[in-house]
Formats: C-alpha cells, structure tokens, sequence
C-alpha cells in the first residue's frame, strides 16, 4: 500500500531521535543514517492498521537492527587496521540528540562511546535506552523481549562497568576553549615539559586512521609518552603537509560536548582530537583521522561560523 505524505511526515517528525539512538548504539554516523533507513524501509512495508503506537514501533525496529550490526561490526573490528574510535560529530549536530539533563550529555560524550564499547549489545541497548532517552524498563524490556527485571540488572551492570570506566567531570564551553587553548600552546612549544603538566600520570593517546591514514595501533600510556608522541605530532613538517593536501588550520572546537582540537585543510576536516578532562588534568587524547568518519563533520564543519584558526601547522 502506498504511503501518503502525512505518513512521510509522521516518520520523518521521528528521525531525529531514530538517528540519536542508533549513532549511540552503533558510534558511528553514516551506520546510523543506513539503520534509520531500512527501518523506515520496514515501516513502508509493514501492515500500518498492526502498529498501535508507531514511536513504540519505529523504536523497536531500530534498536534490533543495531543489535544486529554491533554483532556483525564486532566481527569486523577485530580485522580493523589499528585502534577503532567512535565517529565525533561538532556541536550542532542533530544526530548528537538531546542534551536536557546530565546523563544525556554524558551518554554521547566521547569518553562514554568508548567505553560503550566494551558492553555487550543488549547491555549497550539498555543503558542508552535508559539513560540517555529515559526510557521505563518495561518498555525497554519490550523492545528487546527480555523480563522488565532483567532489564533492571542489565542497566545496573551496565552503569557500573561506565562508572568504573571514567570520572565524570562536565565543563562549559568557555572552560573548554582554555583547555584547548593550554593544549595547543604546550603541544607547539617543542618541549616535553608543559605537555606532561596538563595531563593526568596514567595518561593514554590513542589514533583511529583505518589503515588509510598513518596511525599508531597501540595506545601511547604515561604522561612522558604521550607528551613525547604529541611534541612530535604537532611539530610542522613539509612531509605532513604533503601527506595531507597543504598546510592544516587547527581550531577549537565541542565534539560530542567536550572540547576538540579540529585540523582543516581546505575546508576539509582531516582530524578530530577529543581531550577527556578530569579533575587530575588531561586523561585521554583521543584523535579520529580516519576520512571515512569525518565526512559529517566536514559537512558540518562548512555550515557553521568557526572563528579564525587557533594555528597553523
């Protein structure tokens, strides 16, 4: 049966919040657009007069369809070229969905994609689900046809293996820029010493290239390391510049609500660092130079007003 326009209308009124589920479910941006889109493939080709509450509806198909691409991309990423990273997506972004409360905010964060990672995908389904859209643990429990009870303890475990995984700490944007500011400045002295003062002893810096840009495959762990691998990494270099396209513009920027160090190049975004911060200082260092994971954030890039370029390398 074909579908009339108010049909259209009422799938696309629920894209945004399709497109914010699935991109915390999957961490990456182009997987979500195709989970939305074959659920609304689905919806076109389902009994309309079967479905009683379409939010309900739409919900479930999405989320058991990212269920079953984070266990096919499980299998894929264990032949990944490197480290594997969430795709960060600028302030602005809708797909980054709501972020009224705390734990909204937190569940789209950087630090937490990663971390998200490590849960399996019904707890991943859960905690998202839970805390990032508020959902009650019986309509979660629906969704994924478990018990209500077991969707309390998956939720409960979940919780615990994020905690256990980061200390929450939320800066505004003013705040953010000083970071990024401090960052910079001591990542372009050509000494060690500032570096290893912003960041936390148990300090990580981990590179998702994909095998197509030039990326470490372990993380770098301790200050003194990272401090030594980023003094390199923003030292100018006519090598780098070849191997990039010219010259990088590199600006300040919120990625997934937490400051950024972007790196453009013609307009093109050919790097996203993410920087964890703690009350300690820097914890993580987190850089997406993977191109096929930053072509939404060039297109977003190229829509907003970014201010002039905080260097140039």
């Amino acid at each position: 049966m074909a579908l009339i326009v108010s049909d259209v209308d009422r799938f696309e009124a629920a894209r945004p919040r399709l497109e914010a589920i699935a991109y915390r479910l999957l961490g990456s941006a182009a997987e979500a657009e195709d989970a939305v889109q074959e659920t609304f493939l689905r919806w076109q080709a389902a009994d309309a007069g079967q479905i009683r509450v379409l939010e309900a509806w739409l919900t479930k198909v999405l989320t058991n369809l990212c269920l079953t691409m984070l266990t096919s991309a499980r299998a894929r990423r264990e032949t990944y070229v490197g480290q594997w990273l969430p795709e960060p997506l600028l302030a602005g972004d809708p797909m980054l969905g709501p972020a009224d409360t705390a734990e909204q905010r937190d569940s789209v964060s950087y630090a937490v994609l990663v971390l998200l990672e490590r849960l399996s995908p019904n707890e991943r389904a859960v905690y998202v689900l839970r805390e990032a859209f508020a959902y009650p643990h019986r309509e979660i429990a629906e969704i994924l046809n478990i018990s209500e009870a077991a969707s309390q303890q998956i939720h409960h475990r979940a919780g615990r293996h994020v905690a256990e995984g980061r200390a929450r700490t939320e800066i505004d944007e003013a705040a953010a820029r000083r970071i990024v500011e401090e960052f910079l400045a001591a990542a372009t002295s050509g000494r060690t010493e500032p570096l290893v003062r912003l960041l936390t002893q148990d300090a990580v810096s981990i590179g998702d290239g994909g095998g197509k840009v030039p990326a470490r495959a372990k993380a770098f762990e301790g200050a003194l390391a990272v401090a030594t691998f980023l003094r390199g990494l923003f030292k100018p270099s006519a090598a780098k510049r070849a191997h990039i396209g010219g010259a990088a513009e590199i600006h300040f920027a919120i990625a997934n609500g937490g400051p950024a160090v972007v790196a453009v190049v013609d307009g093109r975004v050919v790097g996203i660092t993410c920087l964890e911060v703690t009350a300690d200082g820097i914890a993580a260092v987190r850089s997406q130079v993977n191109p096929d994971k930053l072509v939404r954030a060039t297109e977003q890039w190229a829509a907003a007003d970014h201010g002039s370029a905080l260097h140039t390398l």
